[in-house]
């Protein structure tokens, strides 16, 4: 039984690795793919280009001018001359925010009365808007707290704010890098594409050139021929991922758990994406339906996964739909060991889910490819 397995394993290497640009899509998509992605996502919201309408043109309002572009989140200034202007700027796109600040902004506050200033947001983009509404707020109330002191004190008087002062310590990552999220759940979206298109155009390529015939005729059992399909595709996931941490270890992730951890649960998601892949040529009849299934299975697994969208911030319903996506189990496991450097005792209930996960699929899988190729 050996040597018929050994020789339908070494069949689908011999023939995965004469495809050259398949291998060249998946070293792409492990290390190029996930660098690329790495630096262009990310949900941080900075250097925001706004516009200032200064009618009062004094040090006063340049001051709080300032206080905008001394800080990361505000970049590039565009001063007009007339209101009309900013909503030409708003229209098109070009700014984010304006400010407003009316002409007797410095002579309000220099006779202690309320004086405003009016910030227009555009909201095409609701993550960008809130953002930049919270950043002008806390910049707008900082000035006037730091104004109402220093014209207390020019009268001789001493205020003070009763404060709250919270002492934060931050976990895992202290300096909040968003790219040590985002690059590990690049690798962990590269494994899952990887595994599942691959292993599923390899059982479809064979239906679509009449090969799948042959197969029938040959000894090995419908297992047998799941496990000769398999094995490209999980050995060079696995592979992949060295240069994937390198990746990763560039950008600064500590790398804190073990990685033989890792590489473990690493094996049982790829074997769960390799099931999945199974499961969908199990439906497609060609290369173009096995890919349209693909992408139809591919992004709800993500998107529910919370390498895109926190779980918590879904709905209900959608936070048990996501209990159905190994990736979400994956990705909570390497940012765990990766990030945390948690071990086995935390983890070993995902890792549960994941085994099981991939069992039942490929269990699933087996019949339906025993219906259709040995009945």
């Amino acid at each position: 039984m050996m040597s018929r397995v050994w020789a339908a394993v070494r069949k689908e290497m011999l023939q995965f690795l004469r495809d050259w640009m398949l291998l060249a899509l998946i070293v792409f998509i492990y290390t190029a793919d996930v660098v690329m992605c790495t630096y262009a996502l990310s949900f941080e919201v900075k250097h925001l280009k706004f516009a200032v309408y200064d009618q009062d043109q004094t040090q006063f309002s340049r001051s709080l001018i300032e206080k905008f572009t001394a800080t990361e989140y505000f970049g590039k200034l565009y001063p007009v001359t007339h209101r009309k202007e900013i909503d030409q700027l708003l229209d098109k796109g070009t700014v984010d925010l304006a400010l407003v600040i009316p002409p007797d902004f410095t002579q309000n506050a220099s006779r202690g009365l309320q004086s405003s200033v009016q910030v227009l947001l555009s909201g095409a983009n609701s993550n960008t808007a809130n953002a930049a509404r919270g950043y002008a707020n806390i910049i707008i109330e900082g000035f006037s707290r730091n104004w109402m002191q220093q014209s207390a004190a020019a009268q001789g008087l001493q205020i003070s704010y009763p404060e709250i002062t919270p002492s934060m310590r931050i976990w895992y990552n202290p300096e909040l890098r968003f790219r040590y999220f985002m690059v590990i759940s690049m690798i962990v979206v590269a494994g899952l594409m990887v595994g599942v298109i691959t292993t599923c155009a390899s059982l479809v390529r064979e239906k679509e050139t009449g090969t799948i015939e042959q197969l029938m005729v040959t000894p090995l059992s419908q297992g047998e021929v799941v496990f000769a399909k398999s094995v490209p595709t999980f050995v060079t996931g696995m592979f992949m991922l060295v240069p994937s941490l390198i990746v990763a270890y560039g950008f600064g992730v500590p790398m804190k758990g073990s990685l033989i951890l890792f590489f473990i649960a690493s094996a049982i998601f790829l074997a769960a994406a390799i099931a999945i892949g199974f499961f969908i040529s199990t439906f497609a009849r060609n290369l173009q339906q096995a890919l349209l299934i693909s992408f139809f299975v591919l992004f709800p697994l993500m998107f529910l996964s919370g390498t895109i969208v926190p779980v918590e911030s879904m709905p209900l319903a959608m936070q048990y739909f996501s209990l159905l996506s190994p990736v979400r189990y994956y990705i909570e496991i390497a940012l765990g060991v990766l990030l945390k450097g948690i071990g086995w005792t935390p983890l070993w209930p995902k890792l549960l889910i994941l085994w099981l996960y991939a069992a039942i699929l490929l269990y699933w899988s087996l019949n339906r490819l025993r219906r259709q190729l040995f009945e």
